[in-house]
């Protein structure tokens, strides 16, 4: 199996440093763990949260801008969800899934592996 190229692997780990920036943040830790139980609209977030209206908008904003997170609208209200690319795994860790590599966020633990190749994908 070939060595990554140095510009790949330092794209890797920018992507990698960009979302612990992201995952930084405590209020979008919880926004997170409060979506993994289910789709949500902001006020139910706030009410949830205890924070105002343009505090969770701006972090939801963040997440979404960063596919963390899903919206749809219905009517005049948006209800936001889980990406695809993040999903509860054990009924209590986040696990995201990016392009090289896997994150799990549990209670007290934090798992980094290379992503799994895909079946249909032919690895040299």
């Amino acid at each position: 199996m070939p060595l990554l190229d140095a510009s790949a692997l330092d794209q890797d780990l920018e992507q990698l440093a960009s979302l612990f920036r992201l995952l930084s943040d405590k209020t979008r830790l919880n926004i997170l763990l409060s979506l993994a139980r289910g789709e949500r609209n902001v006020s139910s977030l706030c009410k949830e949260l205890e924070l105002p209206q343009p505090t969770v908008s701006h972090h939801l904003g963040l997440l979404r801008v960063n596919n963390l997170i899903s919206n749809r609208r219905k009517g005049k209200q948006v209800f936001y969800a889980l990406h695809t690319s993040v999903t509860l795994a054990d009924g209590n860790a986040l696990e995201i899934e990016a392009a090289s590599f896997s994150l799990r966020i549990g209670r007290r633990t934090v798992t980094l592996r290379p992503a799994q190749p895909h079946p249909e994908r032919i690895v040299p």
